[in-house]
């Protein structure tokens, strides 16, 4: 019998409220990273439009001067190695999240788990980025043809990192396929999982408040998605091994 939104809920908090090393201090770690990257990013790659260089650009629109316009408009985007480093700033951002989640499985699986599982997914740095582009391409076609299949396409691929986690010896393409299968018949539940989290969502958003917020829902939210994950894994494919994982805890992703 599939478990509850209530009960993932409530087998997260029991997780956060006796783990080692404690989630909601690892979460923070990352939380911090995760801040540190994400606004140097976007420190790197603005537009330097200011109030006077503003000024500047309409005064050469308004002498109809419009390739000086554009000439002085393209000094104000950052340059093409500004948003290389702005580019492997998100990359570098997107494994450490891998790293959280292995984080978050060695956790509720008793496997080990350490501060060092932040960095562990730079063990398949390659693979992470692949999956990345793979299911953002498949969700950006199938948002050509409109918004609500872009969605189901969205949640159609929410496991595939899960399983590039556990299964070192799929491609990424099967990572892809196997989260289409796990997730059929089940994108609803998981759409009334997020529902459910709209509050914190919303909380999360206000200013300097939604920081403080963020210390506690965050790792609550993410623990009951890597709780999701295990129950549907469970559901297709039967019971864990008792050292599933135990590999995680040792600087890369384990097998069994």
């Amino acid at each position: 019998m599939p478990l509850s939104n209530a009960e993932l809920k409530g087998r997260a908090k029991g997780l956060i409220a006796g783990s080692k090393p404690n989630v909601i201090l690892v979460g923070a770690i990352f939380i911090l990273l995760s801040l540190l990257f994400s606004v140097l990013s976007s420190r790197i790659s603005l537009v330097r439009m200011t109030v006077e260089n503003l000024e500047r650009y309409y005064s050469y629109l308004e002498s109809e001067s419009p390739q000086h316009a554009l000439a002085f408009f393209q000094t104000l985007l950052p340059t093409p190695t500004e948003q290389l480093i702005s580019w492997l700033l998100n990359l570098v951002l997107s494994v450490v999240g891998v790293g959280w989640v292995i984080f978050l499985l060695n956790t509720l699986r008793g496997a080990g788990p350490s501060y060092g599982n932040l960095l562990d997914g730079f063990g398949f740095f390659f693979r992470i980025i692949l999956l990345n582009i793979l299911t953002g391409l498949f969700i950006a076609l199938w948002s050509l043809l409109l918004i609500v299949p872009g969605i189901i396409a969205s949640y159609r691929y929410r496991l595939a990192t899960y399983l590039l986690i556990d299964h070192p010896e799929y491609s990424v393409m099967d990572c892809i396929r196997q989260s289409k299968a796990l997730m059929a018949g089940h994108k609803g539940e998981l759409f009334l999982l997020d529902l459910s989290f709209i509050g914190w969502s919303l909380l999360m958003e206000l200013p300097y408040v939604g920081y403080a917020v963020m210390l506690w829902a965050l790792p609550y939210m993410d623990m009951t998605y890597a709780l999701y994950y295990e129950a549907r894994r469970a559901a297709s494919f039967g019971a864990f091994p008792p050292n599933y994982g135990k590999n995680y805890g040792n600087g890369g992703p384990g097998s069994f």
